[in-house]
C-alpha cells in the first residue's frame, strides 16, 4: 500500500436527519459524484437530496496546478512529497461531516481504462474540530471488507466568518489590486528602522514617532509589527518576549529582570511597567532615545492609535505577528498559543476596518495559514506571504511553504494572494526568482538586513521589485520629493477634478513658463 499512488477525495456530507426520518448522512451537493456509494443513501434508495450548501475544491502546491479547482470524480494525487489543499466552503459547519475516500489504479490498468479501485475510506465528524487548526490522526476502514486498513494523518484549518460582516459591503475591494505606477516603493521597517541592533539609532522602533518620521522622509509606507495584549488589544510591538524589572525602575542587577511572553501583560500593564526590550533584558545595557518619554515615543502604542496619528496618504504594510514552530520542533516564542486563531484576527481586523478609512494597507504576516484566515476573512485590503527562502541567517520554519521561493508563489496563487514579500538574501542569490513571482502576476516585496544599501536598493529597484522594506529612510532614500506616491497620486486626482470643474464653468487652463499650471477666465 504505502508504494501505491493513492488518490483522496473529500466529500461534505450534511448531518441534518431528513423529514422522512433517515438518518443516513447525505453528500452536500447533488453534483457529487463518488465511487463510494454505500457509504451514504441518495434519491433512489429512500434517502433525499441535500439542501446543505457547499463547495468542495482542491489544489496542489506545484507548478502545473497551483490554481484552485474543482474535485476530480475520483480524488486528486497525494504522494510522499505533495502538499495538497482541500478547500471546503460550508454554508452549516456544525451539521457538516466529511467524507474521505482513498482510490488508487491498479498497476496493470491506466487511468482511461477504467475506474481506480476504492480502497478505504473514513468520516470526519465536525466535533473533532477542537480548534481552529490542528492535527487528525483517523482510522481508515477497508473499502471492501469494511475492517481497519490503517490510519492517516491530516491538518486542518476553519476560517470562520468574520463578526464584522456590517462592515463589509462588497462596495471596495483591493485584494487583488495593484497600480502598475506602484513600482519601487520604499517601505520604512518599523518606521524609521530597527532601533536595537544600531547602536546610532536615536528613535524607538515601532513608535508613532518612528513610523510618522519615516513619513517626513518620504516613505510610500510604513511597515509595523501588530499583536495582541493579553486583553486582546491590537498593539505594536515586534518582539514576542519582554523583560520586566522586579526591583526599582533605577536598578539594573544582574537578577533583576523577568523574561515575560508579551501576551502575558493586559494593556495597562504594558503602559505602567518598566518594560525591557529582549536586547536590553540578555545584555544587561538599556537603551535611551530621544523624548523616550513622550507619549507618541513610547513602546507598545496601540494600532487605533496609529491609524489616528498618521496622515490618510501614508501606506501601511502591517505584520500580524504569530509565532512559527521552527524545524527542530521547538516555537519561535517557547511558548504554545492560548488565543484562538479566529479570535486573533478578529480582533486586529476589527480595529482596522472601523479606523482605517481609505488608507491603503497591506496585510502580511509569516504564517500561511494566518495570511489565509486574512484573505477569506474579508475582501477589502490584500494579504501577501512573508517568507524565509533559502537562507543561512535564520532557522526554517517546520512548515515548508515559507522556506523556497517556489512553494510561497504556488500558496500565494492557490489562495488568491496579491503577492509575496521575499527575503532579500534569498532574491540575492538567485535573482531569477522575481520573475518567478512576476510571471504568475503577483506583487512583490522584499525584506532583511540586506536592504540597508543603496547599491542594494538601487539594483533590486531594477530587478523590477514593487516594494522594498528597509531602515533609516533619512538616511537611504534618494527621492527628492518627500513625500509618498499615494499622496501625490492624490494631488495629482485632484488637479483633473479641478480642470474638469474649470471647463465646466468655463474656465480655460494652461502651463505658465515655471511649468505651474493656471487657470484664467
Amino acid at each position: 500500500m504505502k508504494r501505491r499512488h493513492i488518490q483522496v477525495k473529500v466529500t461534505p456530507m450534511n448531518l441534518s436527519i431528513p423529514s422522512a426520518g433517515c438518518d443516513t448522512m447525505l453528500p452536500s451537493s447533488p453534483m457529487e459524484d463518488s465511487l463510494s456509494n454505500d457509504t451514504h443513501d441518495t434519491k433512489e434508495n429512500g434517502g433525499e437530496s441535500s439542501t446543505a450548501f457547499a463547495f468542495s475544491e482542491v489544489v496542489t502546491l506545484s507548478a502545473d496546478e497551483c490554481e484552485i479547482r474543482s474535485q476530480e470524480q475520483f480524488g486528486t494525487g497525494c504522494g510522499p512529497t505533495d502538499l495538497v489543499i482541500f478547500h471546503l466552503t460550508v454554508g452549516d459547519f456544525e451539521n457538516t461531516a466529511y467524507l474521505i475516500d482513498l482510490y488508487s489504479y491498479s498497476s496493470r490498468v491506466a487511468r482511461e481504462d477504467g475506474p481506480p479501485n476504492h480502497l478505504g475510506y473514513h468520516y470526519v465528524l465536525p466535533n473533532l474540530f477542537k480548534r481552529s487548526e490542528g492535527n487528525l490522526e483517523l482510522p481508515i476502514t477497508c473499502a471492501k471488507g469494511h475492517r481497519p486498513l490503517g490510519m492517516m494523518r491530516l491538518g486542518y484549518l476553519i476560517v470562520k466568518p468574520s463578526s464584522l460582516c456590517a462592515l463589509m459591503d462588497m462596495s471596495v475591494s483591493y485584494a487583488r489590486y495593484w497600480n502598475n505606477k506602484w513600482t519601487g516603493l520604499d517601505v520604512g521597517h518599523r518606521g524609521s528602522g530597527t532601533s536595537f541592533k544600531a547602536k546610532d539609532a536615536v528613535i524607538r522602533e515601532n513608535t508613532i514617532t518612528s513610523l510618522k518620521n519615516a513619513a517626513e522622509h518620504g516613505a510610500d509606507m510604513v511597515e509595523f509589527d501588530v499583536q495582541l495584549s493579553k486583553d486582546l488589544v491590537p498593539v505594536v510591538y515586534h518582539d514576542f518576549m519582554i523583560y520586566v524589572s522586579l526591583k526599582s525602575k533605577c536598578s539594573m542587577q544582574e537578577h533583576d529582570f523577568l523574561a515575560l511572553p508579551m501576551r502575558e501583560l493586559s494593556l495597562e500593564q504594558l503602559k505602567k511597567l518598566k518594560v525591557y526590550h529582549i536586547a536590553e533584558g540578555l545584555s544587561r545595557e538599556t537603551r535611551s532615545f530621544h523624548n523616550d518619554d513622550c507619549l507618541e515615543h513610547q513602546p507598545f502604542p496601540q494600532l487605533c492609535d496609529v491609524l489616528d496619528a498618521l496622515d490618510v496618504h501614508v501606506g501601511f504594510n502591517i505584520e500580524i505577528k504569530w509565532s512559527q514552530r521552527l524545524e527542530d520542533g521547538k516555537m519561535e516564542e517557547e511558548f504554545e498559543h492560548v488565543v484562538d486563531r479566529n479570535l486573533y484576527i478578529d480582533c486586529i481586523l476589527d480595529v482596522i476596518l472601523r479606523k482605517a478609512g481609505n488608507r491603503r494597507i497591506v496585510l502580511s504576516c509569516f504564517d500561511p495559514d494566518i495570511c489565509t484566515i486574512l484573505r477569506f476573512k474579508q475582501n477589502r485590503y490584500p494579504v501577501m506571504f512573508l517568507t524565509l527562502g533559502r537562507t543561512t541567517k535564520y532557522q526554517k520554519y517546520m512548515d515548508p511553504r515559507g522556506n523556497s521561493m517556489e512553494l510561497a508563489v504556488w500558496h500565494a496563487v492557490a489562495m488568491e494572494f496579491l503577492g509575496v514579500v521575499a527575503h532579500t538574501e534569498d532574491l540575492l542569490r538567485d535573482p531569477s526568482q522575481v520573475n518567478l513571482a512576476k510571471e504568475r502576476g503577483l506583487v512583490l516585496f522584499c525584506w532583511g538586513d540586506d536592504n540597508n544599501s543603496k547599491d542594494t536598493i538601487k539594483l533590486l529597484k531594477e530587478l523590477g521589485l514593487h516594494a522594498i522594506i528597509y531602515d533609516k529612510m533619512d538616511v537611504l532614500t534618494t527621492k527628492e520629493v518627500k513625500q509618498s506616491v499615494f499622496h501625490l497620486q492624490a494631488k495629482d486626482s485632484q488637479k483633473e477634478l479641478l480642470k474638469l470643474q474649470a471647463l465646466e464653468m468655463g474656465h480655460v487652463w494652461h502651463t505658465s513658463a515655471d511649468g505651474n499650471e493656471e487657470q484664467q477666465a
